[in-house]
């Protein structure tokens, strides 16, 4: 790893642990706040029964708008990264953090793909991807690479692996891996962090996510750290998966084989509007891991 590199990471994650201060910080202000509303319990049943009389209640009360900003959206410098589309940043309340929100993913390759995306897990991650589908961000974009991981990485608006909207957010939905001792062999009864079907976000450096996203069509278990939050699981279009897999890759500018020989190109990608109940299950292992 370069030193840039390097340093890009140590910045990535001292811009996390201050969001995540920040809303530390909020949370403590809520608390402080109903602790002095405990104090004055008494004098407010007083005056609030005074209050109602007289129909004060009637209207709603002012809310701190910093207390719904749970995605902590950071802008980006377009300037600084030309292949940076600029749409605005999503909003930051009225977020749903229950739930699913389907997902299509039209190719040129097959049937759509479609998917179910976890609010419950990963709220932001769904938030950002309905609100640049709602701006057409990913239709006629081309899809960068078959990872050698066996995942198919898309999201990218300028198409060399670098793009994304003018704005971040942090982690979600990172698996943990197993800790086992390094002599112990694996168990076959454990689940890989990402098996087939995932669909999982991907940014350099990690915990700066943005437009990209990776659907494994195989499972996969990093062997040290996983980096990538899921925010959903593929639901149908298994076959335009499958033929996916077996198209050939050439080199790309890195010199990695990774880029598709022929277009993977996204026609369309919609992200339908937050469905109520269970959080979708975890994506199905597939026999084809390696």
């Amino acid at each position: 790893m370069t030193p840039s590199k390097d340093r890009q990471r140590k910045l990535a994650r001292a811009k996390l642990d201050r969001q995540l201060e920040k809303r530390a910080v909020q949370q403590r202000r809520t608390r402080r706040l109903r602790a002095g509303a405990g104090a004055g319990l008494a004098v407010l049943l007083i005056a609030g029964g005074i209050a109602w009389l007289g129909g004060v209640f009637d209207s709603k009360p002012p809310v701190d708008p910093a207390a719904d900003d749970i995605c902590a959206w950071t802008p980006q410098n377009a300037a600084n990264t030309p292949s940076l589309k600029d749409v605005g940043t999503p909003p930051a309340d009225g977020i749903p953090t229950t739930g699913t929100r389907p997902l299509t993913i039209t190719t040129n390759q097959g049937a759509p793909i479609t998917a179910d995306l976890n609010l419950t897990t990963a709220p932001c991650g769904g938030e950002s991807m309905f609100y640049l589908a709602s701006k057409k961000f990913y239709d006629n974009t081309e899809c960068t690479e078959i990872t050698a991981y066996g995942a198919l990485r898309c999201g990218d608006p300028g198409g060399d692996g670098l793009g994304g909207p003018t704005y971040t957010f942090y982690n979600e939905d990172v698996p943990t891996l197993p800790s086992a001792a390094p002599s112990a062999p694996a168990s076959p009864a454990t689940p890989p962090a990402y098996p087939a079907g995932t669909v999982a976000l991907i940014s350099d450096p990690p915990g700066n996510n943005g437009s990209q996203f990776l659907v494994f069509f195989k499972d996969y278990a990093p062997k040290d750290q996983a980096q990538y939050p899921i925010i959903g699981k593929v639901t149908g279009g298994q076959d335009t998966l499958t033929k996916i897999a077996k198209l050939p890759t050439v080199a790309n500018a890195a010199g990695d084989k990774v880029k598709p020989k022929d277009k993977i190109l996204i026609q369309t990608l919609t992200v339908g509007d937050a469905v109520a109940g269970d959080a979708p299950a975890p994506a199905p292992s597939a026999s084809t891991q390696s």
